[in-house]
């Protein structure tokens, strides 16, 4: 009785990393889950127009991920998708204001760690 072999698809898959952005993850979650799984020209569009502070960021990193796919994997960008995109948080800068009475109050500036994977379909 001849073996079947299970034939997987090799699907390519370009990213592109922004690591220690000078801001906080849960902003750019709320632009992320907006291009999260669209086409990368409808989500360019989207990021353009969305006013956020995040949209700038990540549509600068969405357009390295483009051309990561399509120089060094060889893919056609009207075939990309946004397969993945996470904002983790990165380390927490922490400064001291001083307040009332001598005292003095910590102030955290958040930094994320921003992925982003496109495919082509």
């Amino acid at each position: 009785m001849p073996e079947q072999e299970a034939v997987q698809e090799k699907t390519l898959e370009a990213q592109a990393i922004l690591r220690y952005s000078r801001i906080s993850a849960r902003k750019v979650k709320i632009v992320a889950d907006l291009i999260r799984g669209k086409n990368v020209d409808e989500a360019l569009a989207i990021v353009k127009f969305t006013p956020k502070a995040a949209s700038a960021t990540i549509e600068k990193l969405l357009k390295s991920a483009i051309a990561n796919a399509e120089n060094n994997h060889g893919m056609n960008r009207g075939n990309l998708i946004v397969s993945e995109i996470y904002a983790n948080q990165g380390p927490t800068l922490k400064r001291i204001r001083p307040a009332a009475k001598g005292s003095a109050v910590r102030i955290r500036k958040r930094t994320s760690h921003i992925t982003i994977k496109v495919k082509e379909v």
